[in-house]
Formats: C-alpha cells, structure tokens, sequence
C-alpha cells in the first residue's frame, strides 16, 4: 500500500472539512491554515492532504497529482470536473450561483425582450451556458473579485457569483434575481486511481459517505 493524497483548499472548504477529516480518523497532523507546508501527513495511515488553490483541485486530481480531493461545485463546473468520478455530495460549503443585479433594474424584462446583457464574473463558463441555454446574448467580463462594483459603477448590467448569506449583495444595494445553481463540496476521485487502487480507495469514499450523513 502507499501513500494516498487528498488535493483541498485553505478556506471555508478546509474549514468545513476539518469534522469530516475528524471522523474518520484523518486529522491532519499540522494545522494547513497555519503551516507552510503544502502536504501535511493525518492521522489516519496512508493519507496525506494536498494543500492548493481552489480552482487547482479538479487539475491535481484529474491528472493524478493526488487520488482523492474535495471542491466545490462551482469549481467543478466552471474548471473541469467532467473527467472525475464525484461519489460524494459532502454537503458543506453549501452557497448558490446566483444572478445578482442592482435594485430596480428590470431583469426579468431585459431577458424576456432579448436584450443584450454585460454580466461581470470570474464563473465564465457557467454564466456563459446558462445564458446561452435562455437564449440570452450576454457579453461577458472577467473579474477577479469586488464583483459588486461592476453593477454599481456601470460596467456590467449584472453579475453571476457566489451568495452565502447575502449580506454582501445587501451591503451593496444589489439583489439577487434568478439562481444559476446550488453549491456544495464533493469528493472527487481520480477515475485510473480508482481502477488500478480500489482497495485503498473504497473504504476512503465510504467512510467519507458516512462521516457526511452524520
């Protein structure tokens, strides 16, 4: 047997991961919100996590840089995650996608009458089929963060984003008008590691399974 990595991020998924890793028996060894170690050793033989950007997970994974991994549904839309097997819903990090627009613009109007929208995201792939899927033409632009200025300083009719609580959008006078998606972290596997190391895999996705339904 050797050793199986798991491929997550710092942040509300590492966060909310920690009493998943808890229950069966994987607590990392070191804190990976506070190390500067990238491959932190569990507890539990035979695991290591992969410490990496979000948006990295599905291509660590997919190429076989780790067997294992947790992402989030939105990363695995918007970047890849077709290639892997995702036997587990793990149900945390749980947002929505969302189309967000300031107050008072009329949206629902402007989608009926084919008007042509400016949508400001860093999800272009999924704001790009989900509008294409209503028959909307929307010319696209690529942010990185501070999404909610883009309504309120002109340069977009709305934005598609991540909404937790919503209090952001609130925060900024903007509000959210249609849902793209809900969101939620999966287990993803990597579909040859699978094959050629079932044995040290299954019992890994099944304890997963039932450390998520607790």
């Amino acid at each position: 047997m050797g050793m199986i990595s798991m491929a997550l991020s710092k942040g509300r998924i590492l966060a909310e991961a920690m009493a998943l890793l808890e229950r069966i028996g994987a607590r990392p060894k070191e804190d990976p919100e506070d190390s500067r170690r990238l491959i932190i050793g569990t507890e539990r033989r035979g695991l290591r996590l992969i410490v990496v950007r979000a948006a990295d997970v599905p291509t660590y994974v997919g190429h076989g840089g780790a067997e294992l991994g947790i992402a989030g549904g939105d990363v695995l839309a918007e970047h890849g995650g077709a290639d892997l097997y995702q036997p587990v819903d793990l149900g945390i990090a749980r947002c929505r996608m969302m189309v967000a627009t300031r107050r008072g613009f009329a949206y629902r109007d402007a989608v009926q009458q084919g008007q042509r929208l400016r949508i400001a995201t860093k999800y272009v792939q999924i704001t790009r089929a989900h509008f294409a899927g209503k028959g909307v033409h929307a010319d696209l632009i690529k942010l990185y963060g501070s999404m909610e200025l883009a309504p309120l300083l002109g340069l977009a009719d709305a934005i598609v984003d991540l909404v937790s609580s919503g209090q952001t959008l609130r925060a900024n006078k903007l509000v959210a008008v249609e849902q793209i998606m809900p969101v939620s972290a999966r287990l993803v596997v990597n579909q040859a590691a699978l094959k050629t190391r079932r044995s040290e895999l299954q019992p890994l996705i099944e304890a997963f399974a039932k450390a998520a339904q607790k």
